[in-house]
């Protein structure tokens, strides 16, 4: 499984995301979605995190899902396509994830 191009950043995104999914990540400036906003306030780091997190979790089962029903292989004819399904499965759920946490930090 980790012949697939994206799996060892699908899995790195999804260690890094379960401590902002469960909250126990305090405000800083290395870790986390940080705007000028979340590191401001308690109240608006956590919520924004969590959502940022599920987002990454969900964004690696996406991917997961894929390269398990879509498997690549290097040397077959058409591995440029299945890479490109792999990149969009890999990225597009990522990209929604962070558009997502930032609507949801202009809510609050």
């Amino acid at each position: 499984m980790f012949s697939q191009p994206f799996a060892v950043p699908a899995l790195l995104l999804l260690i890094v995301a379960v401590p902002l999914v469960l909250g126990v990540i305090p405000r800083n400036r290395v870790y986390g979605f940080r705007t000028k906003r979340t590191l401001s306030d308690d109240a608006v780091w956590y919520p924004v995190n969590r959502i940022a997190g599920v987002a990454l979790v969900a964004g690696s089962a996406v991917y997961w899902l894929v390269a398990v029903t879509h498997p690549y292989a290097r040397a077959a004819a058409d591995n440029f396509s299945v890479w490109l399904i792999h990149l969009a499965a890999f990225a597009l759920p990522l990209i929604a994830g962070l558009v997502i946490a930032g609507w949801y930090l202009r809510r609050l």
